[in-house]
């Protein structure tokens, strides 16, 4: 019986895009998910978040789930949006105060809002007008909209996160070209990146200064990375899953934690990497008071073969060209419907190397879970598939923090059945079984093992 210490943050994790709906309400601008939405061929299905979960009219039966399930953290992002309709400019009220309803319910409830600045939903004026994240400007353009959501709420919420898996943003959305805003090439990825670290880093110089003192709070950054476990103990194979580890998580960690890119990318991408100026390292270097990771899978590495082998952008392949990693699977392996492998102990390895790589800072696991084929029956979902997957990730959780990691807080993806970006509404990742048709939710019954593994501490 792994028990976990008396502070430690459970949670559970959403994303203004794939639960709010209301995307023409409440004087919303649109983002450049809207767009890409609403563009023949990018979505399975040609679904839409137009309704999604319609959380942002049935918000206050959402806390309501979250109060039984006896969470005392709730991760959840802010549309930016809905919050400047064109990024920047003119303040929405109507946005503003739709997430002070939410933050006032949560604390009222004795839940901490841990609130996302940026979790993609970039405004499409900004693409169409600044290019985005290519543009070095964005990093100014973030930090005030940063800045309005600081005024806002600066003195209710004390756990922030700049950035959602800019990772996802810079390879889905400006390398493969299958995400939000569809973009395919093999520079742009490392301009994307090296904007919303600078974004980033202006972003906590103005928290720090000037909100941090007001509730004592912390700001960090959610970077997503999947253990890569070297197929066979060859140098060869044990420098491809280092390299794809530092392609993957050090790309973004290292310049937070060591003010630099991984040696490994300026030797492989040379003049396509970026340089960040001494100002800019500054501001970067230092900027994360904690280190939130986003983990869901393991895969084999390798050293690539010679030829061209492509993968599915959905395996986290990365950069395939650039990284020269060929990843792989156990036949032995369970997999969730969207075959991403369950391997607990890929989770207990990543922190190990984390731990080691960063000096030891607290680690908040700001998401991980799984999406299964839930099937309702009789009003509830029998769900032993994400039971047993979120017994051995907390259990290989538990061992870690037993090893001296310093594991702060879990926080489960996702509250609710969503919008699953390009997959539509194929993929079920909730605690709660939404019913597309009605919006009704019904628990599931790892929903009912949640709760009382939040009230009781222990697994």
């Amino acid at each position: 019986m792994n028990k976990f210490p008396k502070n430690f943050t459970w949670g559970v994790s959403t994303s203004a895009f794939q639960i709010e709906g209301a995307w023409l309400e409440g004087g919303k601008g649109l983002s450049v998910w809207d767009v890409y939405t609403h563009t023949p061929g990018k979505i399975l299905n040609s679904d839409s978040a137009e309704v999604a979960c319609d959380h942002f009219h049935r918000y206050e039966e959402d806390v309501k789930l979250l109060k039984n399930l006896g969470v005392k953290a709730y991760r959840f992002s802010v549309s930016w949006p809905r919050i400047l309709p064109n990024g920047y400019g003119k303040i929405n009220r109507q946005g503003i105060d739709f997430y002070d309803r939410l933050i006032d319910l949560l604390l009222k409830n004795n839940i901490e809002p841990w609130l996302t600045l940026f979790h993609w939903d970039m405004p499409v004026t900004l693409f169409l007008e600044k290019d985005g994240w290519l543009n070095p400007q964005m990093a100014d353009y973030f930090a005030e909209y940063a800045q309005v959501c600081f005024d806002a709420y600066g003195k209710k919420v004390k756990n922030w996160i700049t950035l959602n898996e800019p990772w996802v943003t810079a390879v889905l959305g400006y390398g493969k070209g299958v995400f939000a805003p569809g973009r395919i090439s093999n520079t742009e990825p490392y301009i994307a990146a090296h904007n919303m670290l600078r974004a980033h880093g202006k972003t906590v110089e103005i928290f720090r200064e000037k909100y941090q003192s007001l509730t004592n709070g912390i700001i960090g950054m959610a970077n997503n990375c999947d253990w890569r476990e070297p197929k066979t103990d060859s140098a060869d194979d044990r420098n491809a899953a280092q390299r794809a580890l530092e392609f993957y998580l050090g790309w973004f960690a290292d310049p937070l934690y060591k003010g630099e890119y991984p040696a490994s990318m300026h030797e492989t991408l040379g003049d396509r990497l970026p340089e960040f100026t001494a100002e800019d390292a500054a501001l970067i270097k230092g900027s994360c008071d904690y280190f939130g990771l986003n983990h869901y899978t393991t895969m084999y590495a390798e050293k690539a073969p010679l030829g061209d082998v492509k993968l599915s952008p959905y395996v986290n392949g990365g950069l395939y060209d650039d990284e020269k990693v060929l990843l792989t699977s156990d036949d032995l392996w369970e997999k969730t419907t969207m075959d991403w492998n369950v391997v607990p102990w890929g989770l207990s390895k990543l922190l190990k190397w984390i731990d080691k790589r960063y000096d030891q800072p607290e680690i908040y696991i700001t998401e991980n879970g799984a999406a299964f084929d839930d099937k309702l029956i009789n009003g509830t979902v029998h769900d032993d598939e994400r039971i047993n997957y979120l017994k051995e990730y907390i259990r290989e959780t538990a061992k870690t923090i037993d090893d001296g990691v310093k594991v702060k807080g879990y926080f489960l993806w996702s509250l609710l059945d969503n919008f699953e970006w390009a997959l539509g509404y194929t993929q079920r990742f909730g605690l709660y079984y939404i019913d597309y048709k009605t919006l009704q939710r019904f628990p599931k019954d790892s929903a009912l093992w949640y709760a009382q593994l939040t009230k009781n501490g222990k697994l």
